[in-house]
C-alpha cells in the first residue's frame, strides 16, 4: 500500500532526510511512503514548477492514501499546497489522514499573529473579517474532510519543542493507515 506524504517538510533544510525518516516509518509498518522530493525535476527548467505539480499529482494518483502534515506553516494555518493535496485525495475518495504538531484551536492561533476581537458575537481580525471559531484545530473543510474520508486529525497533547522534526503524530497516522489499508 502506497501513502503520499504531503506537507511543508519539503521546505526544511533537511527535507530529504525527513522524507527518508518518514518513508522508513512507513516501511516499518508495511507501507510505502511516497515523498514529493522523490520526483526528479530539473529546477533550472522554465517549467520546473509545472513539473513539480504534475509529478506530485501523478504520485497521488498512484497512492492509496495521504498523510498530510497540517502543522501551521508561515502563519496560523496549514501550508496551502498541502491543503490542495488533501482536497485532491479526498476528491478521489482515497483514505485521508493528517496530523498537526500544534494542537491549539485555530482561532487562538490567529490571535498569535494579529489582534482578534469579539464583535456582535463573532470573532473578527484587525480588518473586520470573521475568524472561523468552531473550536477546531484548523479550517472546518480540512477537519471534516479527514473525518469523512479517513481519520480525525491527529494532534499531540502538547506542542513538541521541535514541531518540524517530532514524528510521533506522523507515526500514529502511519499506524492508523496500516490498520485500515492492510486489513482490507
Amino acid at each position: 500500500m502506497r501513502i503520499y506524504l504531503a506537507g511543508p517538510d519539503v521546505f526544511l533544510p533537511d527535507a530529504v532526510e525527513i522524507g527518508r525518516c518518514k518513508a522508513a516509518i512507513c516501511a516499518a509498518h508495511g507501507l510505502t511512503g511516497l515523498y514529493p522530493l522523490d520526483n526528479t525535476v530539473d529546477l533550472t527548467a522554465s517549467d520546473a514548477s509545472r513539473q513539480i505539480f504534475c509529478g506530485n499529482e501523478a504520485m497521488m494518483d498512484g497512492a492509496d492514501a495521504i498523510i498530510a502534515n497540517l502543522t501551521p506553516f508561515r502563519g496560523a494555518g496549514a501550508d496551502p499546497g498541502t491543503v490542495y493535496e488533501l482536497g485532491y485525495m479526498a476528491g478521489r475518495r482515497k483514505l485521508c489522514l493528517a496530523y498537526s504538531n500544534d494542537p491549539a484551536i485555530y482561532a487562538d492561533r490567529v490571535s498569535r499573529f494579529m489582534t482578534v476581537t469579539s464583535e456582535d458575537g463573532r470573532l473578527v481580525d484587525a480588518q473586520g473579517l470573521t475568524v472561523e471559531d468552531f473550536g477546531l484545530v484548523d479550517n472546518l473543510m480540512m477537519i471534516h474532510a479527514l473525518e469523512l474520508h479517513g481519520c480525525p486529525l491527529v494532534t499531540p497533547a502538547a506542542q513538541p519543542i521541535d514541531v518540524w522534526h517530532d514524528l510521533a503524530a506522523f507515526e500514529t497516522c502511519v499506524r492508523m493507515a496500516a490498520a485500515r489499508l492492510i486489513a482490507t
